[in-house]
């Protein structure tokens, strides 16, 4: 698989939902904070997002999408100075269709959006997502982001028109479009100066030593044999690749290889042989000793534990209080 692939999957802690509200003006929505990724698309009309923290509310017109990676608490409105009701959500975090606010301020007017979440465990995230903002705004009018126009348009029309085989073709749509929002997120910040995992997935020498440890983490990998993969001399391509992925090429290594065997062991009932042997130890013992050093637990109790430490989703691996 490659990274961003990856990155997606050791994160996974459930199947992602959405949902298609039509709202009339006045309204307004609070999200609590909690472990989902949830995003927005507007479909027709206007909304505005409330970011997480202090950040100013930004307009969002039809075509526009944003994703909050991180599970802080945000709005969504009609307005920039809409009173924010607090979400009503089911058990599994969908969000019920409010009817508009009464009182003062009520204006003609209505809006489309696709509302969802994604179910990530976020006690343990990705660099490549933990680096995101507090959240992402993309635009697809003027044909930019035309893929991810498509999905859009595609996603609406299964939640608009419920046909057969749409349980199975929903999730796969979400996490098309969730893959879709990150490759166009990455493609415009590539064009920036910042250094991080935008360049490292656009570097051609980086970006191979990436698929060579994530195609085959149990290697016994060398700075030397990944760095003649990229095509740099050892300590060119040590010196990139910390700039680029934010930690030197056998620590990201170490720590790829334990956050796969943390998602063997909450996945699978293989072995503990097993599971030291696919992320490169030669003995239960020493991949024990690894795996404690890095989750401050033994791999015995972290499978019992069912779940993710720190994550918060419930005993159907629902995400707590996202909406969708």
């Amino acid at each position: 698989m490659d990274v961003l692939s990856d990155a997606i999957t050791a994160m996974r802690t459930g199947r992602p939902h959405a949902g298609h509200h039509r709202r009339a003006a006045p309204w307004g929505v609070r999200f609590p904070a909690g472990d989902g990724v949830g995003f927005h698309a507007v479909l027709d009309g206007e909304a505005w997002l409330h970011p997480p923290g202090d950040a100013a509310p930004a307009r969002m017109a039809a075509g526009d999408l944003v994703l909050l990676p991180h599970g802080a608490s945000y709005g969504i409105a009609d307005a920039p100075d809409r009173t924010l009701r607090p979400a009503v959500l089911d058990a599994d975090g969908r969000l019920r269709p409010q009817p508009p606010q009464a009182g003062p301020g009520a204006e003609a007017g209505s809006s489309s959006m696709l509302c969802g979440a994604y179910l990530l465990n976020q006690a343990r995230p990705h660099p490549l997502l933990a680096e995101l903002p507090p959240h992402l705004h993309l635009r697809t009018r003027d044909g930019r982001h035309a893929r991810l126009r498509t999905v859009i348009d595609l996603l609406a029309d299964e939640l608009t028109d419920r046909r057969p085989g749409a349980d199975a073709l929903l999730p796969a749509l979400l996490d098309t479009l969730l893959l879709h929002v990150l490759r166009a997120w990455y493609a415009e910040q590539a064009d920036t100066e910042r250094p991080g995992w935008a360049h490292a997935l656009h570097d051609q020498a980086i970006s191979t030593a990436l698929h060579a440890i994530h195609d085959d983490p149990a290697r016994p990998w060398t700075v030397e044999e990944l760095g003649a993969r990229a095509g740099l001399s050892r300590a060119a391509f040590a010196r990139r690749f910390t700039t680029l992925v934010g930690r030197p090429p056998l620590a990201y290594l170490t720590w790829w290889r334990m956050t796969t065997a943390g998602r063997l062991l909450r996945d699978t009932d293989a072995p503990l042989r097993t599971i030291a042997h696919r992320t490169g130890y030669l003995s239960e013992f020493a991949f024990a000793k690894a795996f404690k050093r890095e989750y401050r637990v033994s791999p015995g109790r972290y499978r019992a534990a069912g779940r993710p430490l720190g994550g918060t989703e419930d005993q159907n691996g629902q995400a707590a209080r996202v909406g969708g």
